[in-house]
């Protein structure tokens, strides 16, 4: 759908760019001073439609691409927002010099103008800037599992002045580059899905830790797509108020953590069911003199 968008605007823009074209979007001259003739406002129509058709070329063109480095993807969202950028300076700067011809006046007027926005927007330039140095040193990639200011996400576009994240609810959170800090980067290292599961104190425990080995060479056998390999029984976690608290542990992906988590917790309970043991309930003793 997002492909067919950019062919249906590519084709759109290049009508009206060759309409404009063969209506003479390229006759008459320009004078000394500000020229809203028809010509030349047909001009700069062409350069608008010219630019955008070229713009959604390009945007369909990077889509086209599906890279599985994640550094190829973080080029590839980047270039389509740099592609963005451009064709807004380019539009502008022909605009400008379609309508005044001093050039070298324009230039300077843009010199001027960027001062006083770089005085003004300097929070902007430290985003521009911050971004910059995060490619350069690789911090993190498009497709990368991050977590900064407490926020969990997925890397899905990295632009000039912002990153976006999603995280597993299809939430997307845009943070300024400037403020990508204390960045957590999980994508590499291997995470834990720890589950806490307890048994009941009259529990046999050490004929129940007998089995546990078999038990969790099955479950992995049965899920080698979620765990890296045979979750771990660690012992006796906690002696709690009326049971017995037995931790297990699996190495999974970062991006299975949660669910290896809820696929440990199913499975280690129907195991124990299956070898009798039930999960215990809130108990009070009371005892009266």
């Amino acid at each position: 759908m997002k492909r067919k968008g950019y062919i249906v605007k590519f084709v759109i823009f290049a009508a009206i760019a060759a309409a404009l074209y063969f209506t003479g979007g390229f006759t008459g001259s320009l004078g000394t001073k500000v020229d809203l003739s028809w010509a030349n406002i047909s001009r700069i129509l062409l350069l608008i439609a010219s630019a955008a058709a070229v713009e959604q070329l390009i945007l369909f063109i990077l889509d086209m691409l599906h890279p599985e480095n994640h550094r190829a993807r973080t080029v590839i969202t980047l270039s389509a927002n740099l592609v963005r950028y451009a064709v807004i300076l380019v539009i502008i700067i022909g605009t400008m010099s379609l309508l005044m011809v001093d050039m070298p006046t324009i230039l300077a007027g843009l010199g001027i103008i960027a001062l006083i926005i770089g005085f003004g927007a300097e929070s902007l330039i430290t985003d521009v800037v911050t971004g910059f140095f995060i490619l350069m040193d690789n911090q993190y990639n498009v497709g990368d599992i991050i977590e900064v200011a407490g926020f969990r996400g997925v890397v899905s576009e990295i632009g000039i002045r912002t990153t976006s994240l999603t995280d597993t609810g299809g939430n997307v959170k845009i943070i300024n580059n400037s403020d990508m800090k204390n960045i957590l980067n999980r994508s590499d290292n291997s995470s834990k899905a720890v589950t806490d599961f307890p048994v009941p104190y009259d529990t046999d425990l050490r004929a129940l830790e007998k089995n546990i080995p078999a038990m969790l060479k099955k479950i992995y056998d049965e899920n080698t797509s979620v765990f890296r390999s045979v979750p771990a029984y660690l012992g006796v976690q906690e002696l709690a108020d009326s049971a017995v608290v037995l931790r297990f542990v699996a190495e999974v992906g970062e991006a299975d953590i949660y669910s290896g988590a809820r696929l440990l917790n199913h499975d280690i309970f129907l195991a124990m069911k299956d070898l009798g043991i039930e999960c215990p309930f809130t108990q009070v003793d009371v005892h009266n003199k």
